[in-house]
């Protein structure tokens, strides 16, 4: 395994996307994920609801807030993307990942428009809010292969190794046993 000073994808491109092993992307995805949740169950109960008025202006609401907050997840994604060398598995994925998360917010977008003109919830918007979270899902499986599998923006496995480190003891009689492992009887 290379050294993470040697490993580029490793490294931060400028300290404003995240120290050394603590990214800041999946950290600010967190806002627009959690806002366009939010605001399909707001559709989804303003369909149920005699008056979906609240919840069709709760539903805009979170949409802008999604869209607002997609503004510095999007900035610290293409820090990170920047660090991928090209024409590698790495890149494809990241290239497709962007290119998701760019159609989702343009859905979004063109939802916050659309929904300005009417007080209920618009069938056209929620099954636009269905396809917006399924690529969404799509895109986080990416996101997720990128960082959890092929360890872009992830501390190196020797740095890594060392929250699993026990402290050196030194040997003794009495201290022969290895340490207890949780869940064990």
């Amino acid at each position: 395994m290379s050294a993470p000073e040697s490993n580029p994808v490793k490294r931060p491109a400028t300290i404003l996307a995240g120290p050394y092993g603590h990214p800041f992307h999946p950290i600010a995805i967190t806002v627009p994920i959690g806002a366009w949740v939010a605001s399909f169950v707001f559709d989804v109960i303003g369909l149920l609801a005699a008056d979906p008025a609240p919840y069709a202006v709760g539903s805009r609401v979170l949409i802008a807030i999604g869209l607002v907050g997609s503004i510095p997840a999007i900035l610290f994604g293409i820090h990170d993307y920047l660090r991928i060398p090209e024409r590698t598995r790495a890149s494809s994925a990241g290239t497709f990942h962007m290119g998701l998360n760019f159609t989702i917010c343009g859905g979004y977008l063109f939802q916050a428009f659309y929904r300005t003109s009417t007080d209920d919830i618009p069938v056209f918007g929620v099954v636009l809010s269905v396809v917006s979270l399924l690529l969404l899902s799509i895109s986080g499986w990416l996101g997720g292969k990128l960082s959890y599998r092929w360890g872009v923006r992830v501390a190196a496995e020797t740095t890594q190794a060392e929250g699993f480190r026990t402290p050196e003891v030194p040997a003794s009689p009495d201290t022969a046993a290895p340490p207890p492992q949780r869940g064990a009887h």
